[in-house]
Order: structure tokens, then C-alpha cells, then sequence
């Protein structure tokens, strides 16, 4: 059962937040094809408090309208290719529902500590060609 949002910013501020959340993303995925889990759910966790399982939960809610957006830019720019696309997205969705499965039975510091470790290698390998 889902906790109730925390309580560290409300009304106008938490607002703010999330917007700027949003906007953030909305960069990243349209600059770098990535948004939601490298953006949304370290912002929600570190200046919202979510919890890292909530955080997913709502980054995933995020990513639908983010994806589709970004998705149509660049398809405006003839960027996407619609059969690679499926030919990754569907697969993913089987990869979701392990993983969202194995998220729900580890500890929520071995998931944020394991996406610390997946943030680390992939800027390793970004550095290092």
C-alpha cells in the first residue's frame, strides 16, 4: 500500500518542485534519450523524500507522458524507428515485471545503492571510450 506524499514540502513549494522535476527531465529525455530514473527518481527522493520505491512508482507514472512527447519530437525529425522500437519496448515489459517484483522483496538501500552502482558504471563508460 502506497505511503501518503511525504511531508517535507507542501502546497506551493512541493509544487515547484515537481515541476522543475519535470522540466529537468523533459531535458535530459529529450537530449539525451533518458529522463526518469537518472532524473526524476534521485530529484523525488532527494528533495522530496519519496521513498526509492515510490519514487520509481511515480518516475514510471512520469516516463508514459515524457516518453510520448520526446517520442513524437523526435519522430518530427525522423528519428525514431518505430520497429527497433518495439522490438526493444516489448521485450521491456517483461523486464518491468521481474524487476518490479525483485524491487518489492530487496531492501530500498540495496535498490538505491544499486542504482548509485549503474550510475557509476555508466559515467565510467561514458568517460572512458
Amino acid at each position: 500500500m502506497p505511503r501518503p506524499d511525504p511531508p517535507l514540502a507542501g502546497g506551493a513549494q512541493r509544487t515547484l518542485c515537481l515541476a522543475l522535476i519535470g522540466t529537468g527531465a523533459g531535458l535530459f529525455s529529450g537530449l539525451f534519450g533518458v529522463g526518469g530514473g537518472t532524473v526524476i527518481v534521485p530529484l523525488l527522493v532527494l528533495w522530496l523524500g519519496y521513498g526509492t520505491r515510490e519514487a520509481t512508482g511515480t518516475s514510471l507514472g512520469a516516463i508514459v507522458l515524457i516518453a510520448l512527447a520526446a517520442m513524437l519530437t523526435q519522430g518530427a525529425y525522423g528519428k525514431v524507428h518505430f520497429g527497433a522500437g518495439l522490438q526493444v519496448g516489448v521485450p521491456a515489459v517483461a523486464g518491468v515485471l521481474a524487476g518490479t517484483a525483485f524491487q518489492q522483496r530487496v531492501d530500498p538501500r540495496w535498490v538505491s545503492l544499486l542504482f548509485a552502482a549503474l550510475m557509476v558504471v555508466v559515467a565510467i563508460t561514458l568517460l572512458i571510450p
